[in-house]
């Protein structure tokens, strides 16, 4: 307490610990969880390919991986306009950009890597 020259009062600062975002870590495990799914397209199609069922397990986990991944991106969006916006007076601080980024390059990974297993898993079971 900072006592207030002349008066006998005293002033209080009250200091808020800044705050890891939420939606920004739910960005970074989505565009994990993203890439793991992703890797899963590629798994059971290759496997499949041969037999013929590949390519609809793949196409199930590739939309499923793209659902995961965009959900990745725009919460990891959102996060970064979040973050971007508080710290202002009486609100509380959010910190998390590096993690909101890293979930929106992960998200847009496992988009990009599933869509592409996907079309590799049609070629090789068409021919």
């Amino acid at each position: 307490m900072d006592a207030v020259p002349g008066t006998e009062f005293g002033l209080v600062q009250l200091k808020v610990t800044p705050i890891t975002s939420g939606p920004a870590v739910g960005s970074m495990i989505a565009g994990i969880a993203s890439i793991l799914v992703s890797t899963l397209v590629l798994c059971f199609g290759v496997a499949g390919s041969s037999e013929g069922w590949g390519g609809w397990v793949g196409g199930a986990f590739a939309l499923l991986a793209v659902l995961v991944g965009g959900g990745a991106v725009g919460v990891g969006l959102a996060a970064r306009r979040q973050i971007q916006r508080s710290g202002r007076t009486g609100k509380v601080r959010f910190t998390g950009k590096n993690v909101a980024v890293a979930g929106i390059w992960c998200g847009g990974a496992g988009l990009g890597i599933a869509v592409l297993t996907l079309l590799l898993v049609v070629v090789l079971q068409s021919s």
